[in-house]
Order: C-alpha cells, then structure tokens, then sequence
C-alpha cells in the first residue's frame, strides 16, 4: 500500500510541475505580448508628437515662405490642420487600439482560474 501512495504521490508531482511548465510557457508567451503592445504605443506617441511638431513647424514656413503676402495666412493655417489632422487620427487609432485589446496576461489569469477549479473538484 506504501509504494501505491508513493507512486501516486510521484505523479502527482510530475503533473503538477508539467502544469506549472505550461503555465510559465505562457506567461512568457504573454509578457512578450505585452512588450510588442508598449513599444508600439510608445512608437505611436512618438509618431503623433512628431507630426504636430511638423505641423507648427510648417505652419511657420508657410507664413513665411511659401505664399504671396495675399494668401500667407490661409495657406498656413492649412499646412498645419492638414498635420493636426494627421496627428489626431493616429491618436485616435492608437486609442481604439489600446481599448480593443484585452486586459494583460487575460488567458494566463484564466487558465490558473480553471487550475484552481480543477483542484478544489
């Protein structure tokens, strides 16, 4: 009877820590996830400062540079929406991005739910 328990024990272990295994492989698989998600926020920031900054800084060529003294204003203040507008759709998919995806290491947290379950039963 002895060597029955001790060989149930056995298993029980190697189950638990092929279990423990899986669960690690997919918190990896997750937090890799993760990184990919904040350098492209971080990258789509940069991109939404980088062209408001064009946009203020064509605004300002075009009033100086590009027009007849007759059009100036109005050809900067349409250089500079156009790059406002450019910087406010990529803010915009950016946030839609960022509300679309599901909350952080969703499937690790749901598989450790179900390993809990499992035990209790």
């Amino acid at each position: 009877m002895t060597a029955g328990l001790l060989q149930s024990a056995q298993d029980f272990v190697a189950r638990l820590l092929d279990l423990g295994r899986t669960r690690f492989e997919l918190f990896g698989t997750e937090l890799r996830e993760e990184l990919a998600h904040l350098a492209t926020t971080v990258l789509g920031g940069l991109a939404v400062l980088v062209l408001a900054a064009l946009g203020l800084a064509f605004c300002g060529l075009a009033l100086i540079f590009f027009v007849s003294e007759a059009n100036r204003l109005a050809a900067a203040i349409g250089v500079a929406m156009f790059f406002f507008l450019a910087a406010g759709i990529v803010a915009w998919v950016l946030h839609r991005l960022a509300d679309t995806k599901p909350r952080s290491f969703d499937a690790t947290l749901s598989e450790l739910q179900r390993d809990l379950t499992a035990i209790r039963q």
